[in-house]
């Protein structure tokens, strides 16, 4: 079967042949391990296209100038991984899930930067008896803190409503210095931390605490089992890939 793959008269099926063929044979583990990425993520010619895409969406009369555009993995309350161009401007940030396969946007959510009140950034961890994990830092944003989510809404994997989002490194950080820097969450925390500051200096809400308080802490997951987190998460179903025909 391998040797069929290799025959394949595009290189593009050839290596989604391989991926699914020869997961596991030791002939073509190296090509996978170094292949991996340049065919399932975006390229740079993909991402340039998105960005010009999204800057459009941009309404200057609400949000502004855009200052800088990143590449996240946003996790959300049950574990999952969904793929996201995120934009911070003068008066807000933009949280946009593009799909980098049709080249369109799907959902966009425009989060007020002097609603901003709280960046907490650290570990990510669980409820003790939780068969959950997830390596690496986070970051998660709040805009409500005197607003808690409801118990119907932590236990439905569908709900958006939650006044806070987190984020995480996108997997193509590490694969060039442009891709390092669009997901570098580091940085994203810093100029969202000052562009949020200056949003409260300039527009302050009444009745609400100016300023934003950032923390060194570890970033709580409330989610125990999640079997349908853990086949998204390692299949990267969260993400715009190339799967034969189809494009999720």
């Amino acid at each position: 079967r391998c040797n069929n793959a290799e025959t394949a008269p595009d290189h593009y099926l050839k290596d989604y042949v391989l991926s699914i063929l020869c997961t596991r044979c030791e002939c073509h583990k190296g090509k996978l391990e170094s292949d991996t990425h340049a065919f399932l993520f975006p390229q740079p010619g993909t991402l340039n296209q998105a960005i010009a895409d999204v800057k459009t969406l941009v309404d200057k009369e609400i949000d502004g100038s855009v200052h800088s555009v990143w590449l996240m993995a946003e996790v959300d309350h049950w574990n999952n991984e969904k793929e996201r161009l995120v934009l911070i401007t003068d008066n807000t940030f933009l949280v946009i899930k593009y799909d980098f396969v049709m080249f369109n946007c799907e959902q966009i959510q425009r989060i007020p930067l002097n609603f901003v009140d709280r960046i907490s950034h650290g570990a990510f961890s669980f409820p003790q008896r939780s068969l959950l994990q997830r390596e690496g830092e986070g970051v998660r944003v709040f805009w409500d803190r005197l607003r808690e989510p409801t118990f119907t809404s932590r236990w439905n994997p569908f709900t958006t409503d939650f006044p806070f989002i987190t984020f995480t490194y996108h997997p193509v950080r590490n694969v060039s210095d442009m891709f390092t820097a669009l997901c570098d969450i580091q940085m994203f925390r810093e100029q969202l931390k000052d562009a949020a500051q200056r949003a409260h200096t300039m527009k302050p809400v009444p009745g609400k605490a100016n300023g934003v308080l950032v923390l060194n802490q570890n970033i709580h997951i409330d989610a125990y089992v999640g079997l349908m987190s853990f086949l998204g998460n390692q299949n990267k179903l969260g993400y715009s890939m190339a799967r034969g025909n189809i494009g999720f």
